[in-house]
């Protein structure tokens, strides 16, 4: 086979091998973490949460994130990713197991907490991972392979949630059955993360010594090109100005993001009402908008990769994130039709953005470094995943709308987007050519 024909095989081979599988450990991730949106619907009313209650519990999930995270993936290059991975998926399901058991907002609190802190570090790990195992003008589609599991995770899981509501397991109530049954898969794939995944290339069985070698030599040049440009240790990945710029990004867009993801059923459920939709028909309304937002993300990673640009593929996707979401208030008054489509349409923006932001950092930095500034952007950034649903269910109980929370997250999402679009100077740009050949960075 020549250069060419070798490069098609390897990365076919190894997609097949990777994304489905990592694809499903990240779909029960997200299952793990958003089905608390859907438990609120009867969860509330029996433990008698306010919003602000319930925001704030389902918030605290990224506080815990957030100060295991950059430690987690020091730990992780040390360990590899094979072992960390499982350690993690194995953790967080007892945990969310434990979310069945909760009776008082304290309880509330600290069970989130921990199940923030056990899952500390994991999507910065297949970040990493699979930067290790494809070229960077391979990573959008890559990234957008598993990450479509967000969306994925969203439309399948809100028809499952809602049916799992009206379960009863143990004579438990719904919302409890939801986690314990949502528990079990994470740990059944944390085990199997022990023998399925490779640490690294060199440990692979499942290429051809001529695809392994190719991979090798391919991956190892445009490392070592990378560090010739910028070379970074752990540390210094850390302090890098772009990296920091990143992070704040980062940080408005998921409080955009899981201020209206937290809250999405409950928003829903009163267009659900026009309809004369049920629990089941509500699920089965936001799952479709996950579906849509499952395609623009995929057509969104792929034309990154096509027309190599990754900032202002972010910026365009938050902006009209952010107009959707004010659209959708003003055509509320008028339309429940109209603003459901816009509704759609901001959560499409908000999926979009995913692949093309997370292709920037492997595109300068490698190996430690790389997991480092992955780590702090994700970790900063996900403490908008604590203040988002927290105000959203503040402005909620004093306003008594969610109308005013909405302006709020529309802002947030069009300043990350205009700091990720026009002040990161890393364009995330790379040009890889033949085998051989010099690599260069945009």
């Amino acid at each position: 086979m020549d250069v060419k024909q070798i490069e098609a095989s390897t990365v076919k081979k190894v997609t097949l091998r990777l994304i489905p599988f990592l694809f499903i450990c990240f779909a029960i991730a997200i299952m793990d973490r958003v089905n608390i949106g859907f438990a609120a619907l009867t969860m509330n009313s029996d433990l008698g949460f306010s919003s602000a209650v319930f925001g704030f519990g389902a918030g605290i999930f990224f506080i815990g994130y957030f100060i295991f995270e950059v430690p987690g993936s020091a730990m992780m290059t040390k360990w590899g990713a094979r072992k960390w991975i499982a350690r993690i998926m194995i953790s967080w399901a007892f945990i969310a197991v434990a979310m069945a058991f909760i009776k008082t907002p304290i309880q509330f609190y600290i069970v989130r907490f921990f199940l923030g802190a056990m899952e500390a570090s994991f999507y910065p790990c297949m970040v990493w991972y699979l930067s290790n195992f494809y070229q960077s003008k391979n990573h959008a589609k890559a990234i957008a392979g598993f990450m479509l599991a967000i969306p994925a995770a969203n439309a399948i899981g809100s028809p499952i949630a809602t049916v799992l509501l009206g379960v009863n397991v143990f004579g438990l109530a719904g919302w409890q059955s939801l986690f314990i049954l949502e528990g079990i898969p994470c740990l059944i794939l944390g085990i199997i993360c022990l023998t399925y995944l490779d640490d690294k290339i060199e440990d692979v069985k499942w290429l051809t010594k001529e695809e392994l070698t190719w991979l090798i030599d391919v991956t190892t040049e445009e490392k070592l090109h990378k560090e010739k440009v910028k070379h970074y240790t752990f540390v210094d990945a850390l302090k890098d100005r772009d990296v920091l710029v990143m992070s704040f990004g980062y940080f408005c867009w998921m409080t955009g993001y899981y201020g209206i993801n937290m809250f999405l059923p409950t928003i829903t459920k009163g267009m659900a009402k026009s309809f004369n939709l049920s629990t089941m028909g509500l699920g089965w309304l936001v799952g479709g908008m996950y579906l849509c937002a499952m395609v623009v993300m995929y057509l969104v990673g792929n034309h990154s990769d096509k027309t190599n640009e990754r900032r202002f593929h972010v910026f365009a996707c938050l902006g009209i994130s952010a107009i959707a979401m004010l659209i959708s208030i003003y055509v509320a008054k008028t339309s429940v039709v109209g603003a459901f489509v816009a509704l759609t349409i901001s959560v499409c923006g908000a999926f979009g953005s995913y692949s093309p932001f997370w292709s920037i950092p492997p595109s300068f930095l490698t190996g430690a470094a790389s997991a480092g500034a992955i780590a702090l952007i994700n970790s900063i950034g996900n403490l908008g995943g604590f203040f988002g649903p927290y105000v959203v269910g503040y402005i909620k109980d004093i306003t008594g709308s969610f109308n005013a929370s909405m302006i709020f997250l529309a802002v947030v999402l069009a300043l990350g987007g205009i700091v990720i679009g026009f002040i990161v100077r890393v364009s995330g740009k790379v040009v890889v050519v033949n085998q051989g050949e010099k690599n260069k960075l945009g």
